[in-house]
């Protein structure tokens, strides 16, 4: 099966071979979960294993999915940590709903909210997915059979993130997926372009463009935090795209290239705005002079997945009336702030999760179209997902970082040449350029 789907067979053949009963994957062990809870800095290299696990068995609305390339998200740093939540305690509460949901709790999570791939089995209810057909994985894992999730998957009772509150997930040779997580895989990137957007990229769609997010219109001033991390790269496009102003908050020269050439209209440095030693408000003072400088207007919107670090300025720098979108909290979830900015000035804070099917499927056809390019900045090998996540740890990448699974060589999988060549082989290497992959890196 795996020499069929590297080959690029069709489907028809592809359906007639035997599933391997294990595969290799990355993944976590259960016995670890003490071990890591009771270390004060913990390391996710000390947590992540590449091994041999069991292939799962396809439930009736769920596609295997042979998976050709994958990425990292700050979720699989979570998971390996067990911090906030250990991600057994999500698969113990998964498996008690019963009938499908049990074969998640295993004494082993593979890991990972990305992925690329084929199409290798279809359950017998899916009907939109065949087997051969090239597709990206979104991270929301809904029933749609929840009322709620007619209306929008957020609403769901239990939503999930696949591959952190699931099992088998984007990092491994095979991955299972809900029917309704499959999008059609752009046709002219590679493999590891196209397993590097989803996440990142439909996050960041619903918190800007959706009107269930903060409706960013033309001529808006947006604000983003780390503008040059998985989602601030997608936010920076989906702004520049829709008519709007992005402004970034950088630290170093290579971050601050990759956002002009992306199209940010200003970049501001934190390194060069004397902010260090200032006290919450003076910064907030600092940075509200330095925008309303370039643009003579504060932000309608700020874009903050960073968290505790940033909220309380995210609050004090939106203009009146405006809004602060926020989702994911890397640097900590409990945020503080002073009231009377929100309150006396009407602002609103929108909390976003995730993204529906209909806007990861809106966000996939912009990325089609060659509208929004790959964050993609570095790739390894599956055999080593435990260097990848560490580089996310330290914050020591820009963009997303790539992990090869099924695929062979970086390169492959483009379907499309001649819209990859309009596109332009700069633009989509354009994160590439600043981080060149190098496999004999070592993280302390």
């Amino acid at each position: 099966m795996i020499d069929a789907v590297r080959q690029g067979n069709p489907g028809a053949e592809l359906g007639d071979l035997a599933l391997p009963e294990s595969q290799v994957a990355a993944h976590l062990r259960v016995e670890d979960m003490e071990r890591m809870l009771a270390a004060e800095d913990g390391d996710v290299r000390d947590s992540i294993h590449v091994g041999e696990v069991p292939v799962p068995e396809v439930g009736p609305d769920e596609v295997l999915v042979a998976v050709m390339a994958s990425a990292i998200n700050y979720n699989t740093v979570w998971s390996a940590l067990f911090r906030p939540v250990p991600t057994f305690a999500f698969l113990k509460r998964f498996a008690e709903e019963g009938g499908w949901a049990e074969r998640h709790l295993q004494p082993f999570h593979v890991i990972g909210s990305d992925a690329a791939g084929v199409v290798v089995r279809t359950g017998v209810a899916v009907r939109r997915w065949k087997v051969g057909d090239h597709v990206v994985a979104s991270p929301s894992w809904v029933d749609d059979q929840d009322p709620a999730a007619q209306a929008d998957a957020a609403l769901a009772e239990h939503p999930r993130a696949w591959g952190y509150e699931t099992n088998f997930g984007g990092l491994a040779q095979f991955a299972l997926t809900k029917a309704n997580q499959l999008l059609p895989k752009p046709p002219h990137l590679t493999w590891e372009e196209a397993a590097a957007n989803s996440l990142c990229a439909v996050t960041a769609y619903r918190m800007l463009v959706s009107p269930r997010g903060a409706q960013m219109k033309q001529g808006d001033v947006v604000l983003v935090w780390g503008g040059a991390g998985g989602l601030g790269s997608y936010g920076v496009q989906f702004v520049r795209n829709g008519g709007g102003i992005p402004i970034a908050v950088v630290s170093s020269d290579r971050k601050e290239r990759i956002l002009r050439e992306l199209g940010c209209d200003v970049v501001l440095r934190r390194d060069r705005l004397g902010l260090e030693g200032l006290s919450e408000k003076e910064t907030g003072r600092a940075l509200g002079g330095a925008i309303r400088e370039a643009v003579g207007e504060d932000p309608h919107i700020v874009f903050d997945y960073v968290g505790r670090e940033t909220f309380p300025l995210s609050v004090y720098l939106a203009r009146r009336g405006g809004s602060v979108v926020t989702c994911g909290s890397s640097t900590g979830y409990r945020h503080e702030f002073d009231n009377r900015y929100l309150w006396m000035r009407v602002k609103r804070i929108i909390g976003s999760h995730g993204a529906n099917w209909q806007e990861s499927w809106e966000a996939n056809r912009l990325i089609g179209l060659g509208a929004i390019v790959p964050a993609l900045s570095r790739v390894y090998p599956l055999e080593r997902t435990a260097d990848a996540t560490r580089e996310v740890q330290l914050g020591d990448h820009v963009g997303k970082v790539g992990v090869l699974c099924l695929a062979e060589r970086e390169g492959l999988g483009i379907d499309d040449p001649e819209l990859r060549e309009r596109v332009g082989e700069e633009r989509l290497g354009l994160f590439r350029a600043e981080s060149k992959a190098s496999d004999t890196r070592e993280y302390a």
